[in-house]
């Protein structure tokens, strides 16, 4: 029986949960996605808990902020004034914005602070040092 290896092609059905139990992403109500082990797309510890494991296999596994999505980097704290933010559209704490990036990108940035004119920008992955559960079930190695 053909079982997922670090070159694999999948179809997953998936679910991302927050410690809470809030629901961050699934798709098991939609279509299957496809992913592509080692290329990014998924974290490693969600690709270390598919390793191994077959067509119609379902895991279910809590990882760590090291294996989901690392841990916040003061590093990726910026100031932007904040006039720079549309007047409809006040900024508040906890707010997670798509800002302009290179080449047309998009960043995701969490907004961590408002003082006086300026608002503290986090641009580490929202889901930074955040223990995830990640659910999954193996539709089809391809």
């Amino acid at each position: 029986m053909k079982t997922v290896n670090n070159n694999s092609k999948l179809l997953l059905f998936f679910k991302m949960q927050l410690e809470d139990g809030t629901e961050v992403e699934s798709n098991f109500n939609e279509t299957p996605m496809e992913f592509e082990i080692g290329n990014g797309s998924l974290t490693f510890g969600m690709e270390d808990a598919l390793i191994g494991k077959s067509k119609g296999d379902k895991v279910c596994v809590d990882l760590s902020p090291e294996l989901a999505f690392g841990m916040p980097d003061e590093n990726n704290i910026h100031p932007i004034p904040i006039e720079d933010f549309p007047a409809d559209m006040p900024p508040e704490e906890n707010q997670v914005i798509a800002f302009d990036g290179p080449d047309d990108s998009e960043i995701m940035g969490t907004i961590i602070g408002i003082a006086d004119n300026e608002v503290e920008v986090d641009f580490s992955h929202p889901l930074a040092g955040r223990v995830i559960t990640f659910t999954a079930e193996i539709v089809d190695i391809l």
